[in-house]
């Protein structure tokens, strides 16, 4: 695994969304949130994440908030050998995932996508997944997290497009089992969404491309962005 480190100052809140991810939990992950929560509790099973990936995945793409790599190892690109690169901020995550797709030779990099990314030499993407990642991210709302947009647009290639999900508390039907989970999750600091709505997700997104999807299913938001605003 190549596996290189860039990260500046880490907040405790923000090393609190990611380290619940241990070696452990990442085993039991699939079945738990998959599974379980996305179809029972978020209410946005997995084939509509996995249908997602599969619209968007191109030949050169970079995966921010990686997980277990489950969408990863599921898609389908548009050639055998694409070029994948990893950012994640738990060196856990990249580990299971360069090694779940291991095929595919990832290229991995410990990275707080909340900083500016200093990566020297990176060639520029044609997708960009962020999939699961701003609900756990600190932050009073989505305003405060959008800097992500903008320090991973500078990655794009003009044709690429971000896509990906997220969970939100605010302007999406809620059942109270999900109330409850998620009012757990932000107590323990592993999400951080309380203040997270679907509008200010519209608003960031649209200020930043010109072309913005976002399809709601259950308290979920799914997403695809493309057309920077800053590059016509």
């Amino acid at each position: 695994m190549k596996q290189s480190t860039s990260t500046d100052h880490v907040g405790r809140r923000t090393l609190a969304g990611q380290a619940i991810y241990t070696k452990f939990v990442l085993r039991l992950y699939d079945f738990i949130v998959l599974t379980i929560s996305n179809r029972w509790i978020w209410k946005c099973p997995t084939p509509i994440l996995i249908n997602h990936y599969d619209h968007y995945l191109s030949a050169n793409h970079l995966d921010v908030g990686v997980g277990t790599g489950y969408f990863l190892d599921h898609g389908h690109y548009p050639i055998t050998s694409p070029r994948i690169v990893l950012f994640d901020l738990n060196p856990n995550t990249l580990e299971y995932t360069t090694q779940r797709i291991a095929r595919f030779a990832a290229e991995s990099h410990v990275v707080n996508v909340l900083e500016p990314i200093t990566l020297k030499g990176l060639a520029k993407f044609d997708s960009v997944g962020i999939n699961y990642l701003i609900h756990c991210l600190p932050g009073a709302g989505i305003s405060d997290k959008s800097v992500v947009f903008d320090h991973l647009k500078g990655l794009m290639n003009d044709d690429a497009t971000l896509f990906g999900s997220t969970i939100l508390s605010g302007d999406v039907p809620r059942s109270w089992m999900a109330k409850r989970l998620m009012a757990f999750y932000n107590g323990k600091g592993i999400f951080s969404n309380q203040y997270d709505g679907l509008g200010d997700l519209k608003v960031e997104l649209e200020r930043r491309f010109r072309e913005v999807e976002i399809e709601v299913f259950g308290c979920v938001a799914v997403f695809a962005a493309s057309r920077l605003v800053d590059r016509e």
